[in-house]
């Protein structure tokens, strides 16, 4: 099983991204989704997380507002729509699957990540 993120890039501030995160070899139907970045010089940290049905979502303070989880069971693919992006939102971003329904911040409860793509905001 793995996870596949997509749809990192570079974009000025303000701008939007929507990053994808494509499961293969499994489904994650029963599994909460969480994404986490990491940033330059700084440790990886959690964004949003969602449950397996879609039903219950957080959010790190630091993007409420502007960043939106969601997921489709049957593409099993989740999603983070990233809207007013600020130059501290440039980071490696990773999907990761919850070994619970879900949803949890904490990147110990992760079953598996993905690989992460890279997210550049310019000011």
């Amino acid at each position: 099983a793995q996870l596949v993120e997509s749809g990192g890039g570079e974009v000025q501030a303000g701008g939007s991204l929507r990053l994808s995160c494509a499961a293969s070899g499994r489904t994650l139907s029963g599994n909460g989704m969480g994404w986490f970045r990491q940033g330059p010089g700084k440790e990886r940290e959690f964004v949003a997380a969602i449950s397996w049905s879609g039903g219950a979502k957080l959010y790190a303070d630091s993007v409420k507002g502007r960043f939106t989880i969601s997921r489709d069971n049957a593409k099993n693919t989740v999603y983070l729509q990233m809207n007013s992006l600020k130059p501290e939102d440039t980071a490696i971003y990773y999907c990761a699957a919850d070994r619970s329904p879900g949803p949890t911040s904490s990147p110990g409860l992760m079953d598996f990540w993905g690989k992460g793509t890279l997210v550049t905001v310019s000011s």
